[in-house]
């Protein structure tokens, strides 16, 4: 099987709601970063077989092909396609998995994985809830199978915390700790290089300096008797991210540095009612075929859509939460949905470089209790 490289990942700041990004248009937002990347990576753009971005809430303007839209609007070359591919949180990943399964196949060279979401300008949410009086995603077919009850990532985070004995504590030592690792990481300028301006915004906007377990204390629950407030759950954010995958006859004909390789790939499904344990048994999937033992792992990233997930997923999985999210996570940075897979690709690539390990592994829970995981080795 062929080999596919990652030779550039690059991504803008992640806004917060409202924030400096809130009146960039998201196809503007990704061809920034289209545009990006092919100046950093110096390829010729013409040359690029597909670009594959991932995004969740396709309304508006992030509807008819963003993909496609975002390309043509960066004023790059017609015959390069797009497409625009949906698998929820895990949107950009999937843009991963599937740019790299095209180079491993041989049958595509040199492909774009990406991903945009702004939350505010199409609110989460914005799909489902279309004032065309449509029915919901859930059929007859569903309704035999899983009943009337809830379901949501807010019920799933909670039936965690039952299930694992997860205390609101807990919780808020996770979160407050994802802030001061991200407040870190900005003023050690660890994002720098990864990070295009955009709107004038320069560095991501979701860390706060000034929080704490008294302020998280105060918070009510999202529900009565539960134990996940705010403080424990990802922020509603604005962002994009690219990354070029290449073959090595590509890396060779373009010139193009190879700085990680695709080790491994695996995606599952798991209770879509518990909704976010998906990425253990992605993690022990990837592992697997990767031939890989979870010591060996140098830094993951995992989505911290809630800090249930990644408490319950260290603990069946044994990885080191000190080697998980090193420079913060969603809890603190924020989580624009269909972004956020290239995003923590991209954090990941820069992290391998910057401490000199050489196995990353990412995985991030997704609606419908699906997750993908993804295993790099650092090449450069």
């Amino acid at each position: 099987m062929a080999e596919a490289y990652i030779v550039g990942a690059v991504r803008t700041p992640v806004g917060k709601r409202n924030g400096g990004l809130s009146g960039v248009n998201p196809v503007d937002m990704a061809a920034h970063v289209l545009n990006e990347l092919v100046r950093r990576t110096g390829v010729d753009a013409a040359a690029v077989d597909d670009v594959v971005m991932g995004c969740v809430s396709q309304v508006g303007p992030q509807t008819l092909d963003i993909a496609r839209q975002s390309w043509l609007s960066a004023g790059l070359p017609e015959q390069v396609p797009g497409v625009t591919i949906d698998r929820q949180c895990g949107s950009s990943q999937q843009a991963v998995h599937f740019a790299a399964q095209g180079v491993m196949s041989g049958t595509q060279d040199l492909v774009i994985a990406a991903g945009v979401e702004s939350m505010s300008m199409v609110p989460m949410g914005s799909s489902v809830a279309l004032p065309m009086n449509m029915a919901l995603p859930f059929g007859e077919g569903w309704k035999q199978r899983y009943g009337d009850q809830e379901i949501s990532q807010f019920r799933g985070a909670q039936l965690m915390c039952e299930k694992w004995g997860i205390t609101r504590d807990q919780l808020e030592d996770f979160a407050l700790e994802s802030h001061a690792r991200a407040v870190r990481a900005i003023d050690e300028g660890r994002f720098a290089s990864q990070i295009t301006e955009l709107a004038g915004v320069t560095t991501d906007e979701g860390p706060r300096r000034d929080t704490s377990k008294e302020k998280m204390a105060g918070l009510q629950p999202l529900r009565e008797g539960w134990e996940i407030t705010a403080a424990a759950a990802s922020q509603i954010s604005d962002g994009a991210a690219a990354l070029l995958i290449a073959s090595e006859e590509a890396v060779h004909r373009h010139n193009l540095t190879p700085r990680a390789r695709i080790h491994a790939l695996a995606v599952t499904g798991a209770d879509p009612v518990f909704m976010l344990t998906g990425p253990i048994p992605a993690t022990g999937q990837a592992l697997s075929r990767a031939k890989l033992e979870i010591d060996e792992i140098d830094v993951f990233e995992v989505n911290e859509a809630f800090a249930p997930v990644l408490i319950a997923w260290s603990s069946d999985t044994g990885a080191s939460l000190a080697r998980t999210n090193p420079n913060g996570g969603a809890i603190a940075l924020g989580h624009p949905l269909g972004a956020t897979g290239a995003i923590l690709m991209t954090k990941l690539v820069h992290e391998l470089e910057r401490t000199g390990g050489r196995y990353g592994l990412q995985t991030m829970c997704e609606g419908g209790g699906q997750a993908n995981a993804t295993i790099i080795e650092r090449v450069a």
